[in-house]
């Protein structure tokens, strides 16, 4: 399924952006652009194949373009242009990769129960779910938090600041525990692979997510040792006319989501972007 905008007589020289992803930053990315005098058009490849709301009020903007079920797989930087894995070529003006990241290790049993800490969004998420098991229990909670880095040490500062008594373990463990039927809990402590157990009255899971990062690598775009497309303060990559946000980009060795929200590093990208479209024609022209 696909929203594709009017084709005009002018549809060809009109700056085009293309991005390479659909989530939390490439929405925002595309409200940033929409709310500007950007007169180009701005095309979406989503790897989804579902049409979820937002990105349906996204596609249903006159100069967007959303490509659902078309995931980027390889670049073109020389001739500036995209090919989808079904094979499908959109050239670009500027493109910008926002892939995101994926969970590092297998998918932990009764992962649905635990929060969730990855990016500095997710802190107003944690300390809602943290207030209202505050008030549940009536007391300061205890809370088992795993994970290592920034994303682990991030939780941490917001569970301290909401009250919560954290242990920390590196450990994946083997499984959460749920709390007995009937609790407004969800999670009573993890289990680990050698049999030994950590109670608690929340479980939050901050482990470090690999950066999607294949499509920049194929287009022979720097990347950090540890994953993740390098940036420089302005997104842009080591490939001219290319750009990257969200959790697949890297900045000063930090992933991007873990040093400014989403919405911030939309708006800066965004200004970026409609600089360096003004700045090319003028380029050509000398």
């Amino acid at each position: 399924m696909s929203a594709t905008p009017t084709v005009s007589a002018d549809s060809q020289t009109r700056p085009r952006i293309v991005i390479a992803g659909a989530g939390p930053a490439a929405q925002a990315l595309v409200r940033q652009l929409t709310r500007t005098p950007f007169a180009g058009g701005i095309t979406v490849l989503s790897n989804r194949d579902d049409a979820p709301e937002e990105l349906l009020e996204l596609a249903a903007l006159p100069q967007v373009s959303v490509r659902f079920g078309q995931p980027a797989s390889y670049v073109d930087p020389d001739s500036r242009y995209v090919t989808t894995a079904d094979g499908l070529e959109f050239s670009y003006d500027q493109l910008v990769i926002a892939t995101g990241s994926s969970p590092a290790g297998a998918p932990l049993a009764g992962e649905g129960r635990c929060l969730n800490y990855s990016t500095i969004d997710d802190a107003a998420g944690l300390g809602e779910a943290v207030k209202d098991v505050t008030r549940v229990l009536g007391r300061r909670p205890l809370g088992i938090l795993v994970g290592t880095g920034t994303a682990a040490g991030q939780a941490e500062a917001v569970l301290r600041a909401r009250g919560v008594r954290p242990i920390r373990t590196t450990q994946r463990p083997a499984a959460v525990v749920p709390t007995v039927a009937g609790s407004a809990l969800t999670a009573a402590g993890i289990v680990f692979e050698d049999g030994s157990s950590m109670a608690g009255d929340l479980v939050v899971l901050a482990e470090e997510p690999v950066a999607r990062d294949a499509l920049a690598v194929s287009a022979g775009l720097k990347t950090a040792r540890q994953g993740g497309i390098v940036i420089g303060r302005d997104f842009r990559t080591s490939v001219p006319g290319i750009w990257a946000i969200g959790d697949a980009a890297v900045f000063d060795g930090v992933r991007l989501g873990l040093l400014v929200a989403a919405s911030s590093a939309a708006s800066v990208c965004a200004s970026q972007l409609l600089q360096a479209g003004m700045a090319e024609p003028l380029a050509n022209a000398a």
